[in-house]
């Protein structure tokens, strides 16, 4: 065939009538084009008109100099599926170093992947498969995906790993990760593999969406364990919103993430650990003019990192444990943390300590800081059931009750689902009934009402059977204490710690100390000056160790 600079589908067989296999004729299509630019050198695009196209059973082998144009969002629609091929996972596009003998020197150069649908609801494989991607290639140079969304993939949605010179913008990607549990690996929004390069991938990563995806919203993985951390990778004015984790962190060296939201995230807003596949975590990484909100877990979770990582002038807020949590995974990296940077941020109103140290820090600099109104899960113990109980997919509301707003954030509420009348299950509007002592999570509360989290990322209710019935009985355990705007509980050396203003001016106040030295903590050496410790609920401080060396002057409160 005569192989034009732009090819429209329609005039190369594929017939985008949402029931046609159009695998093929894209396939063939794709294969002529990559020829003729290893021919020439002259790159080709693939025009494909609004309609859905089905790719069933076989992925796409993407060649080098290919590009894939829709007509738009949710104009042009590729449909994955595998009814013939339950064992087979079905990306549109898949170029891989495992199946294709993907490297450096047999790379996928110069190609557009923009303005179309990918729809994964109907791959179903009969186990986890972490192939089982929307898009699913390997070593890109100069690659460029734009205005993507891609949806209800079995895996992660956009899985494309070491890509150079690349640009990954306006990708929506929503529940995909599908039939991952939580635990696996991939399942993500956007994950991307990096390291194959070498010690410089230059990747940006803009103006992306992930929302209830089954693991991260966005996740950057180092792929082998003897490979150097990268640098150059940036991810700007990104949204990850209902994700297990919002943005994360596993291998990374100098990761830019700047004015990026990372809200309602089930575990952590922004994570640094060692939880990719070489359990080695970033590094040198700055976080700057992000807001972590409203996340069930904590806002920043950082660990199995040597450090460095700077997060600075963000806000950390509403989060259901600790703004800030320091702490190290079994099977990572287990030294100090080095020149841990927190500088300029406003933490405030997390249900528990404002920044919690559960790992070592060697000369951290936390100075700036407005780390105020925490340990917002304040409220005691409380039970009830009966007239006024009654629940929605997403809540429980007590008619009676007169809670502390925010005061239960972060706890665990367990309804008894049995008939308080005679002791029998009672079943919710649906068929199958919610088994007794269920236990959700509550990610905020009114005086009457508790917001819960979903009972995984992406689903439309936090019971895992029925929504419970009217009257249901209920529990809340207590409040913990104390609760602290700066808490370490580990060995910390040489410490700055200056001008934060640590304190509680909410109604009522939560926040016990400003500084608490739990028994575990070893705080050594340093610099604690300029701080304005006053207004807390209890004291300025409480040392349950005392502080070795060091100076501690010239603080107020």
């Amino acid at each position: 065939m005569t192989a034009p600079l732009t090819a429209d589908a329609r005039e190369y067989g594929l017939a985008g009538d949402g029931s046609a296999d159009d695998g093929p004729a894209l396939q063939n299509l794709v294969d002529a084009l990559g020829d003729a630019t290893a021919a020439d050198g002259r790159p080709r695009t693939v025009r494909v008109p609004a309609g859905r196209y089905l790719i069933r059973d076989r992925p796409v082998l993407w060649r080098s100099g290919v590009s894939l144009v829709g007509a738009g969002r949710a104009a042009t629609c590729f449909v994955l599926a595998n009814p013939g091929a339950p064992t087979r996972p079905v990306p549109l596009a898949w170029f891989t170093t495992a199946q294709h003998g993907a490297g450096p020197d047999r790379h996928i150069a110069d190609v557009t992947f923009a303005h179309f649908e990918i729809d994964g609801s109907r791959v179903e494989t009969e186990e986890y498969d972490v192939l089982a991607k929307g898009l699913g290639l390997q070593y890109v140079l100069r690659g460029r995906f734009s205005d993507l969304w891609i949806h209800d993939t079995a895996a992660t949605g956009f899985g494309c790993d070491f890509l150079q010179d690349t640009v990954v913008e306006g990708v929506l990607a929503e529940r995909c990760g599908r039939q991952d549990p939580g635990e696996k690996m991939g399942g993500a929004g956007l994950g991307i593999g990096v390291g194959g390069w070498g010690p410089v991938e230059r990747l940006t990563v803009t103006d992306c969406t992930a929302r209830g995806n089954g693991t991260n919203g966005i996740f950057l993985e180092l792929q082998q364990e003897d490979w150097v951390p990268p640098r150059g990778i940036r991810i700007t004015a990104c949204h990850t919103e209902d994700n297990r984790y919002g943005i994360s962190d596993w291998g990374a060296e100098g990761l830019l993430v700047t004015g990026c939201s990372m809200l309602g995230n089930h575990v952590a807003g922004f994570d640094v650990s060692a939880q990719g596949t070489t359990s080695v975590g970033g590094r040198g990484g700055i976080v700057t003019g992000c807001v972590i909100d409203g996340n069930a877990g904590d806002g920043i979770a950082l660990g199995n990192t040597p450090g460095p990582y700077a997060f600075r002038g963000n806000r950390v807020s509403n989060n259901g444990r600790y703004g800030y949590w320091e702490h190290n995974l079994a099977g990572g990296d287990q030294e100090p943390a080095v020149d841990v940077v927190l500088e300029s941020n406003d933490v405030h109103d997390n249900a528990l300590d404002g920044i919690r140290v559960d790992a070592p820090l060697h000369e951290p600099a936390i100075f700036g800081n407005r780390v105020r109104n925490n340990g917002r899960r304040a409220a005691p113990a409380a039970e009830g059931g009966g007239t006024g109980v009654h629940c929605g997919p997403l809540s429980l509301t007590d008619e009676n009750a007169d809670w502390l707003p925010g005061g239960h954030r972060g706890k665990e509420l367990t309804v008894d689902t049995r008939d308080a009348r005679d002791g029998r299950d009672t079943p919710g509007p649906s068929a199958e009934a919610a088994p007794a002592g269920v236990t959700v999570l509550v990610v905020d509360n009114t005086a009457t009402r508790l917001d819960l989290v979903p009972v995984r990322p992406g689903a439309v209710t936090a019971w895992p059977g029925a929504t419970p019935a009217p009257g249901t009985a209920y529990r809340l355990p207590d409040a913990p204490v104390p609760r602290a705007g700066l808490t370490a509980a580990a060995a910390v050396t040489h410490p700055y710690v200056h001008g934060n203003r640590v304190r509680d001016d909410g109604r009522p106040r939560t926040q016990n100390h400003a500084v608490w030295l739990a028994p575990e903590a070893v705080w050594t050496g340093g610099r604690v000056s300029g701080n304005d410790f006053s207004g807390n609920a209890s004291a300025a401080t409480r040392f349950d160790s005392a502080p070795s060396g060091g100076r501690w002057r010239d603080n107020s409160g």
